[in-house]
């Protein structure tokens, strides 16, 4: 029986990773916590397909013609598995950094990344939404596409504060 166990120890540690990935995504409050639990998730789904296609004694598909006109399928491995998980990995990467710059203007618009801080925010009258000093738009460009000017003669993006 233990043998059984030590033979098949990546599908162990996936079993692991995509409890504490999943530990993250649901049992976590904070947004950035929830995405790195489910980078930790969908990392142990990229290993599992990975260690599936595995093949003890193949070889990468590549065909020498030194080798002759005879050969054998049954001695190479399946690169199907390989090419669907960088692709996935590719959409992954795009979708972390949406999550992330969602987080990011999430944080600039109620100050907070506690996700029951933000659903009592958002079900709160429009008056208290926004952390305490926030200007709703201030961060956004006038029409021209310069900064908002807030009336004091300095740029937003002046931050010595005087002429340059």
């Amino acid at each position: 029986m233990p043998e059984l166990f030590l033979d098949r120890y990546v599908y162990l540690f996936v079993l692991v990773l995509l409890a504490i990935g999943l530990y993250g995504m649901l049992a976590k409050r904070n947004l950035v916590q929830k995405i790195i639990g489910l980078t930790i998730f969908t990392t142990a789904i990229y290993l599992f397909f990975i260690e599936g296609s595995v093949k003890d004694g193949a070889s990468a598909p590549v065909i020498d013609p030194a080798l002759g006109p005879t050969v054998d399928a049954a001695d190479y491995v399946d690169p199907l598995p390989h090419l669907l998980i960088l692709t996935a990995i590719v959409v992954g990467v795009g979708i972390v950094g949406v999550a992330l710059a969602m987080v990011v203007r999430i944080y600039r618009i109620h100050g907070t990344l506690d996700e029951d801080e933000l659903v009592r925010r958002m079900s709160a009258p429009k008056a208290e939404v926004g952390a305490p000093g926030d200007t709703p738009g201030a961060d956004r460009p006038d029409d021209d596409g310069t900064a908002a000017d807030d009336g004091d003669g300095q740029s937003p993006d002046d931050e010595r504060g005087g002429e340059r």
